[in-house]
């Protein structure tokens, strides 16, 4: 599948490799989705550069008011962190949700990302937090929104033969906020979403002060529903504006037909559903219920 596969010693390490290969080699970790790439002749690289083994590019940690979650962390840590499970548990959930144990224990969340498929559970659930990405290259670090590494379906825009994406970062749930993630498929593991929602909220008095509502896949990258944020703020929780919102997220969602996910007005109405009811979730976890 390749000719060369280096174990990187340092994040500097691993880009001085990456660069000696000269736009043919590739940063690998959990390997999930890079292996199979490989195995179909879909990945032009001929060489991989292991950063498993970097000391401390696992870590979950919150650090200046940011939970920041290393490259190297797998769907399984960030699932069962108690950080990420009391301050942001809608990652937890989503992150929860992706393939099987055998899976979430070696694919890496920053992979599900840097893979940029709109249908990955876990970048679902980046988009309601607000994420940010922390791509590194040898002349230093540059912090972007999670949106702008999506260009299209399966097209990330950093470049995987310069670049690399080593942490993750987000603002942690206050008191008064909480979050919920939802997901539609033919079963319950080891298949991909036939929809999926996160959201986010905040409330003071009865009343949204903050919402963040992320959909997939839907369109050809996660997205915010912003209309339907826009329509909760100020207004009170009760189940109309939710049913409202949801109706707004609906809307703004552009599904194709697909033999696998089904047809375009099923999905569209399941993005209605998934909304609803994971608003409605974050609502209760914010009230402590």
């Amino acid at each position: 599948m390749w000719d060369h596969y280096l174990i990187a010693e340092s994040v500097t390490d691993a880009l001085e490799k990456l660069a000696s290969f000269d736009g043919q080699a590739r940063i690998i970790a959990g390997g999930t989705d890079l292996a199979l790439q490989a195995q179909r002749g879909t990945c032009p690289s001929r060489s991989m550069v292991d950063v498993t083994r970097i000391p401390g590019l696992d870590r979950i940690e919150e650090k200046d008011g940011w939970i920041v979650i290393g490259a190297t962390a797998t769907h399984a840590q960030v699932a069962a962190s108690h950080l990420i499970r009391s301050r942001a548990a809608v990652l937890a959930q989503a992150c929860g949700s992706v393939g099987g144990p055998q899976i979430r224990n070696v694919a890496t969340l920053v992979g599900n990302v840097v893979n940029a498929l709109p249908a990955a559970d876990g970048a679902v659930g980046l988009f309601s937090l607000d994420a940010q990405v922390e791509v590194t290259t040898l002349e230093g670090h540059q912090l972007m929104p999670i949106s702008e590494l999506y260009e299209s379906v399966g097209v990330c825009t950093i470049d995987p033969c310069i670049q690399m994406v080593t942490a993750l970062r987000f603002r942690p749930l206050s008191a008064t906020m909480g979050g919920a993630f939802q997901r539609l498929a033919k079963r319950r593991a080891l298949v991909l979403p036939i929809v999926n929602a996160a959201a986010v909220v905040g409330m003071q008095g009865g009343a949204f002060t903050e919402v963040r509502i992320a959909v997939g896949p839907v369109a050809p990258t996660p997205f915010r529903a912003q209309a339907a944020e826009q329509s909760l703020i100020g207004r009170t929780t009760d189940e109309a504006n939710v049913a409202h919102a949801a109706k707004l997220a609906a809307n703004a969602a552009r599904p194709r037909a697909s033999m696998l996910r089904g047809s375009k007005a099923y999905r569209t109405a399941m993005v209605e559903v998934l909304v609803r009811r994971a608003l409605t979730q974050a609502v209760q976890a914010a009230a402590g219920r």
